[in-house]
């Protein structure tokens, strides 16, 4: 799992060359940087995804374990009743 800090310089480097393509594209409209623009518009969801996961598995523990622990729950509530 990478780090925060990690997450957050390759958000700042996607955002950077978008910044780029979208002052190219101001000057003059070419297909490709719209294309270009499209594709780092994906990797910055990807990247915030990858931060909001980072920030609940930090924050709450491993998804699975989570997971597990409720089903376990689930089962001695059952059991009980």
């Amino acid at each position: 799992m990478r780090t925060i800090d990690e997450i957050h310089a390759d958000i700042e480097r996607v955002n950077e060359d978008r910044h780029e393509l979208w002052h190219l594209l101001s000057e003059a409209y070419d297909p490709q940087v719209v294309a270009d623009i499209k594709a780092l518009d994906e990797r910055l969801e990807t990247l915030w995804a990858e931060h909001r996961q980072t920030r609940a598995t930090l924050r709450f523990g491993n998804r699975d374990r989570i997971v597990a622990r409720a089903r376990a729950e689930e089962r001695l509530e059952r059991t009980a009743a």
